[in-house]
Parts: structure tokens; sequence; C-alpha cells
């Protein structure tokens, strides 16, 4: 869409696109492991709604408003951007897509990827057709990344990848994984890697599901035994992938923390109390706990916002969004200790009337360990934008 185009005119066309075009079914805001449409090949609908909302986004670009027509985008500028996310809440429409390859591989790909590598990746990942998962932490190898021992063995054509990768969030959902692996084992550790992409189909990829204490399996083990990968499947230069892991990461946190701040989609916290308990368990205390969540929530979510804009000018979050994602990631605990707090004795009932709630408030206590462990986190914030002695 063109940058000059009048934002009323746009918003317009928008609205009434959105009003003939997102299903009924789709406008109840909700958010969740059970409502969330990934994608990919093994991908099956959870109604015929979601099917159809995600063909009519995908048509139009608006799973990737931003991106670029060719790629699968709608081209969108930050102006447009804003008005669409609008447009979205106002009708309380779900997202289409939620997908690692947009989140975080997308990005790293129109920065570092060739013209060829976007053409032929992108457009899938927009249409929801191929699902992504992360391969970077290891198990020697969580908050000091880069000692990745994960290695490439250079066969002329392609790369023989050997060694493990844990914690891989739905690798065994995945269609494909972007990795970092060690392709030079001489060079220090943050100049021998290199940023590829596997298809998880190839013979020497195997994965095993993680249990986790809420009961749910998202996070994996995944294997790699004598795996041939191409050399057209690196990102950016051979051996240095660490400049990619780095944008990679970039992104990753901000997407954690616009899921804190409320920018996932999900209802606001009050509307949620109101509906799930009534207006006769919303004491005091606890409607004060919930307008402070929710203010703060609003208060990192125009951070965030703020920017992105700085991003289109051509300055990203960088070290801030260490920050960002540290409050993020708290504020979606402290929401789910509210939930959790309202709903008293019958909140931790595994199969009551608030069946559910209890699994998603432990699954929270992982946001503090992904993408970057808090502590982590605020050590990056005190060295690099606090300047704080070591």
């Amino acid at each position: 869409m063109s940058q000059s185009r009048d934002p009323e005119a746009f918003r317009a066309e928008l609205r009434e696109w959105l009003e003939a075009n997102c299903p009924a079914e789709m406008r109840d805001g909700v958010m969740n492991e059970h409502t969330i449409c990934w994608g990919g090949k093994n991908w099956e609908f959870t109604s015929d709604a979601q099917r159809v909302w995600l063909e009519r986004a995908a048509s139009k670009g608006y799973t990737v408003p931003t991106w670029p027509v060719e790629y699968g985008g709608a081209g969108m500028n930050r102006d447009e951007e804003k008005i669409f996310h609008a447009e979205m809440a106002r009708i309380n429409a779900r997202s289409p897509l939620q997908s690692f390859g947009i989140w975080m591989l997308g990005p790293a790909l129109l920065h570092f990827g060739t013209h060829e590598q976007k053409l032929h990746y992108l457009p899938p990942i927009a249409r929801g057709e191929v699902r992504w998962c992360q391969g970077y932490s290891e198990p020697g190898a969580g908050s000091d990344l880069a000692s990745v021992q994960s290695r490439g063995e250079d066969k002329g054509d392609h790369w023989l990848v050997n060694g493990q990768k844990i914690w891989t969030s739905y690798a065994d959902k995945a269609d494909w994984i972007f990795a970092l692996i060690r392709t030079d084992r001489d060079a220090p550790k943050h100049k021998g890697i290199s940023f590829l992409l596997i298809d998880m189909t190839d013979p020497g990829v195997t994965t095993r599901p993680i249990k986790l204490i809420s009961g749910a399996s998202p996070f994996c083990e995944t294997f790699f035994d004598n795996v041939k990968v191409p050399k057209a499947q690196i990102v950016g230069d051979e051996n240095r992938g660490w400049d990619v892991a780095k944008y990679l990461l970039t992104h990753e946190r901000e997407m954690i923390s616009g899921g804190g701040a409320g920018l996932g989609g999900g209802r606001a916290l009050g509307a949620v109390l109101k509906d799930t308990y009534g207006e006769e368990e919303m004491d005091t205390v606890l409607r004060a706990d919930a307008m402070r969540c929710e203010v703060d929530a609003m208060a990192i979510g125009l951070t965030l916002e703020r920017y992105k804009d700085m991003a289109e000018a051509g300055t990203g979050a960088g070290d801030a969004s260490a920050m960002l994602k540290y409050m993020g990631t708290e504020l979606n605990k402290q929401r789910h200790e509210i939930l959790m707090s309202a709903g008293g004795s019958d909140a931790v009932e595994w199969d009551g009337a608030l069946s559910g709630l209890a699994a998603n408030w432990l699954r929270t206590k992982a946001n503090s360990i992904e993408g970057g462990t808090s502590e982590v986190m605020l050590s990056i914030v005190s060295r690099r934008i606090l300047g704080l002695p070591g």
C-alpha cells in the first residue's frame, strides 16, 4: 500500500473489509494454546471459521501486514500498521496466524536473506503453510548461547550436521528449524557459528518432547545425526551467524514483551475477571491489583510502540529489548497470579469449572527462562543501558 495514502480512507477500507471477512467466531479476542492458529503442513484447524479467517487474511497480506507485498505481506507503513491493529482490536478479532516464522525468522530473513531466500521462504510463512521452530539452546549452551557445540562439517555442496538442541519449542510439530551450528571449531566462539535452515523431515533429525509442570509438552529435545544441509540454506555469511542470532533475539524479546503488554490479542484483565468470576468476586484489593496491572501493561505497550517507531526510523530497540522482555515476562506472570487469586481454591482444580487456569499459570513460569533468563535480561539492562559497573 502506498505510504502517501490517506489514513482515514485506509481506515474506512480496512474497517469495511474486516466487517465483511472476519467470522463472528473469530471476534471473541481469546488467544491461548487452544485458540491460536499456528499453521504448518500438519496443522488441523479447530474450526471452519479459523480456516476461513486465515485464508482470507493471508490473501490480503494481513498475517504479516508490514512485510513487502512480494513476500506475502500487505506492505503497510508504521502508521497503517497502527490503524490495522486498532481496527482489529475494535472488533476484538483474533490474530489469524501466530508463528515463530512471523515473529523471528521473518525479520531475520528480511534483514540478512538473499532475494531468492525471501521469495522462497517468506510467502509460505505468511500463508501459514510452513511452521518453524528455533534451534538455539543446547544442554551446555543456555545463557551462554555462543558456546553452542552442534557442528557442521563442510562437505563441499553441503554441511554434515551433528549435535543436540534443547528447549526447542514445538519442534515435534514444526516443518523446519532455524539453528545455530558451529561451522568453524577453531574460531573464537562468537565467530565460528553459522545460521542454518534445516528441514525437520530430513533423515537424521529427531525430536523428543519434554513434559512441563503444566502437564503440556511444548518444549522438545532435537537431535541431528549426520544431517545433510545444502549450502543454499545458510542465512547471512558463513561463520557470521552470531550477527543473525543477535538480531533475531531482539525480535524474540520484543515479541515476548508484547504478550505481557496484552498486545497478543488477549482481552483486558478486568473484562476477563468480570466474565470469569462475576462482579461479586471482585473485591477492592483485587480491583486495585487488576487496575495496576492493566496500567503497567498499557505503559509497556506504549513503550514497545515507541521502539517500533524508532526501528522504522532506522534505530531498533537494541539492548532495550532486554528491558522490554523482562517487563513483559513479569506482567504476564502477574496477570495470571491475579486470575489465580481471584479464583481461590477453585482455580487450582485441574478439571473443575476453571479448567485450564492452573495450567496456564504454571506455563507462565517458563516466561522468565525462554528468550533469555530474567537474570540475564537484568544484567544487560544494568550494564548496557544504565552503565552500572560489573
